[in-house]
């Protein structure tokens, strides 16, 4: 038996795979999450065999979550959940530990064969999102991926800096080349355009 803890911020999702996954194989759901908050205090409460998480969720995202998760629990195994497979974003899961990687669209049955092979101490990379990560037009840097995004979150420069444990001027050097790269005027306009760009 495999137990999972759940992590996705679109309920009907989250309520299907946890009534889903059990059908599918010999899977226990432990608990589900809404949000990176609820995902790291469930996945340290119930230590689950494998945590399926989501990359986008509210309050902390899916990497932010991890980074968290990781600290406390080094060998915890991650499936990670996503729509957008970002180069960027998938270096840095890949940089952070997580073993698998599926497409949120992929079929219940497909997504418990990944919780098996990962539980087997495998990797596991959907092939559509390897190739989506091959394409790599994001002229932004990883830090400045991470200023932008903390951005769109509604930090201020004070709070981002805090978060990333830089120096405001460096956090502004940042926001300021990556309105540069975007040719925007403000940073707010930077996260958006390069979140329209599926940069973040």
């Amino acid at each position: 038996m495999t137990t999972v803890v759940l992590a996705d911020d679109e309920a009907l999702l989250r309520k299907a795979l946890a009534a889903l996954l059990p059908l599918e194989g010999e899977i226990t759901v432990l608990a589900e999450a809404e949000d990176g908050e609820q995902a790291v205090a469930a996945t340290l409460r119930h230590e689950p065999d494998v945590l399926v998480i989501d990359l986008e969720m509210p309050n902390v995202d899916g990497l932010g979550a991890v980074a968290q998760i990781r600290r406390a629990r080094p060998r915890q195994v991650i499936l990670m959940l996503t729509r957008h497979a970002r180069p960027g974003v998938l270096r840095k899961a890949l940089k952070l530990g997580v073993q698998g990687f599926v497409s949120k669209s992929a079929e219940p049955a497909h997504i418990t064969s990944v919780i098996k092979t990962l539980h087997a101490g495998k990797r596991w990379i959907d092939p559509d999102v390897s190739a989506l990560a091959v394409v790599d037009d994001c002229p932004l840097t990883d830090r400045e991926i991470d200023v932008l995004r903390a951005t769109r979150e509604g930090f201020s420069v004070a709070d981002i800096a805090g978060q990333l444990h830089l120096a405001e001027g460096t956090v502004r050097n940042y926001l300021s080349n990556a309105m540069q790269k975007t040719q925007t005027r403000t940073r707010h306009e930077a996260a958006r355009y390069a979140r329209e760009h599926d940069w973040l």
